[in-house]
């Protein structure tokens, strides 16, 4: 899967555990709702969106990471 891929699964999940949609959490995180949703269209992500969205969950850059889906054999670029 491509990294960006990820990165959009891994916001979806974490959101869902804490019973918040994408819409609250663009709100939460100051993350416009259009960036979120349309993560999966390019091929890059800023780590500073990635940054926002832990900020509106509350967590760290680190648990944000920590998840199967960033293992190597998980990512194709």
């Amino acid at each position: 899967m491509r990294l960006v891929d990820a990165v959009y699964k891994r916001i979806v999940e974490l959101a869902k555990e804490r019973g918040v949609s994408i819409n609250a959490l663009a709100n939460l995180s100051g993350v416009p709702r259009p960036t979120i949703v349309t993560m999966t269209r390019s091929s890059t992500v800023k780590l500073s969106t990635i940054y926002g969205i832990c900020d509106g969950l509350n967590i760290t850059l680190q648990d944000f990471f920590a998840s199967p889906l960033f293992e190597r054999e998980n990512v194709t670029d």
